[in-house]
């Protein structure tokens, strides 16, 4: 039962909470422990609340998943785990990372976890069906994440960060959209049927553009370079490794995969060592070579 649970619960989606540590890796600060523990707690309450979300669209789109290719194996639309267990999971899980918020003693951080909730479950309920608005509320996910660790940590984030997340994020959901609609027709999800294939083939090109050209403009941003000091010069060197990242990314994508980010990295051992050096990287310049 604990198994069926687990992957109920998508725990190895968790790695996108992450995200949450954006702000304070790129701060230089990770290891000030008066900001990492506020952190973390925002970090553990996302993890819950994205397992809450995802319990939710699954109750709700039960009879769909059943005709789903892949999807008729998840743990509710299988039977493996009753909707009533479901639903008090999840009642347990808002309680858990309701106190996690209340330490993290972050009020605005708590706010937007929250919005990210409500924003998550207005989706299932039937805003996933609305074209546009569907991408949209998945994007805000990944831009909640970035700024509710930055709340946490009392941390500013450069503009051109947030703009970078933001168009990564629509490329990452629009692709995802592109290779559901390939995989199956439109059949498994009725927003699908809205979106012409060519219509999210080049537009998540175009975001993937823009979040390299924003990246690599706070790269050699005055500010960041004023910031991170000698060591900021090497950033924009960083430029290249996220493009090799991104074109495996891309890659995989074309492929036969169906665009899950998380499915897409953990099944390609080449485009996780390209994750490494670039992270290798990033701390080497800001906390080794750090001025």
């Amino acid at each position: 039962m604990l198994k069926y649970m687990l992957k109920e619960m998508r725990v190895h989606h968790y790695v996108k909470n992450f995200l949450v540590y954006a702000a304070l890796v790129c701060s230089g600060k990770f290891f000030d422990a008066e900001k990492l523990m506020p952190v973390t707690l925002i970090f553990v309450a996302f993890c819950f609340t994205s397992s809450i979300v995802y319990m939710i669209n699954d109750i709700k789109d039960v009879e769909k998943d059943r005709n789903h290719p892949t999807k008729c194996k998840r743990p509710i639309a299988a039977g493996n785990i009753s909707i009533s267990l479901a639903i008090f999971v999840c009642v347990v899980l808002f309680v858990v990372a309701t106190v996690c918020c209340i330490a993290s003693r972050s009020l605005m951080a708590s706010f937007l976890l929250f919005l990210y909730l409500c924003l998550n479950v207005a989706y299932s309920m039937g805003l996933k069906n609305v074209p546009i608005l569907d991408v949209s509320i998945l994007v805000s996910g990944f831009l909640l994440r970035l700024i509710c660790g930055a709340v946490a940590a009392d941390i500013v984030v450069s503009n051109w960060l947030y703009l970078t997340v933001i168009s990564l994020a629509f490329y990452l959901a629009l692709g995802k959209r592109r290779n559901e609609l390939k995989k199956t027709a439109g059949n498994t999800r009725s927003v699908l049927k809205k979106y012409p294939e060519s219509f999210l083939d080049k537009n998540m090109y175009l975001f993937l553009a823009l979040a390299i050209v924003f990246y690599a403009l706070w790269s050699v941003d005055p500010v960041t370079i004023g910031f991170y000091g000698l060591a900021a010069k090497g950033l924009v060197w960083t430029v290249p490794i996220l493009c090799l990242i991104t074109l495996r990314y891309s890659f995989d994508v074309e492929g036969d995969s169906d665009g899950d980010p998380v499915e897409v990295v953990v099944h390609d051992i080449p485009l996780m060592l390209l994750c490494v050096v670039y992270a290798m990287c990033m701390f080497l310049l800001l906390y080794v070579l750090h001025d």
